[in-house]
C-alpha cells in the first residue's frame, strides 16, 4: 500500500462515523485486506470473499496499467479475464449479499474492476459510462459510495 493509501484508510473510519455497517467484506488480496484491517479491525466482522477481486489482467499483472481498458470488455486479458468475467463475478457476489444480508448495512473493500462492475450492475451505467466516470479517471476520490440492491440480478 502507498502511505497515501495508508492514510486513507486510518482516516476512514473518523470519515464515515455516522454510518453503522453489520459486516465488511473485503477483497482476499493483500492491498484490501490491510485496508480493510486499518480501517474496520476490531470494529466490524471483516470477511474475506475472491469474489470481489480485482481483474485478473494475466500477462500484465503488477504492471502499470498504460492500457485502454476499453479494450477488454468483452476481450480477456493475455491468460487473464475480461471486464464481463469480474461482472459475473461481482453479479454472484451481489446477489449473495440479496440472499444472506438483505436489509443490512455491508461495506465492501475492492478494486477497481469491481467498483466499475458494481456501477454497470446496480447503476444500469454502461461499461462505456463506468469506465469514463471513474473516480480515478477524474480525482474525485470519497470515503465510500452507496449502493441499493433492489433484487436478485439475472
Amino acid at each position: 500500500m502507498s502511505e497515501l493509501g495508508i492514510e486513507q484508510a486510518k482516516k476512514l473510519p473518523e470519515l464515515i462515523s455516522d454510518k453503522h455497517f453489520d459486516v465488511v467484506f473485503s477483497s482476499d488480496l493483500k492491498r484490501a485486506v490491510d485496508s480493510a484491517k486499518l480501517a474496520f479491525e476490531g470494529t466490524y466482522k471483516i470477511i474475506q470473499d475472491e469474489r470481489i477481486r480485482e481483474c485478473n489482467y494475466g500477462d500484465w499483472n503488477e504492471k502499470k496499467k498504460d492500457w485502454q481498458i476499453i479494450n477488454f470488455v468483452d476481450k480477456q486479458y493475455l491468460n487473464g479475464e475480461s471486464y464481463k468475467d469480474v461482472e459475473n463475478r461481482i453479479k454472484e457476489f451481489l446477489n449473495f449479499l440479496w440472499e444472506n444480508y438483505k436489509g443490512k448495512r455491508v461495506a465492501i473493500m475492492a478494486h477497481q474492476a469491481p467498483q466499475l462492475a458494481i456501477e454497470v450492475l446496480l447503476n444500469n451505467k454502461t461499461w462505456q459510462q463506468s469506465i469514463e466516470e471513474d473516480w480515478r479517471k477524474v480525482k474525485a476520490w470519497k470515503p465510500g459510495w452507496e449502493y441499493l440492491i433492489r433484487g436478485k440480478l439475472e
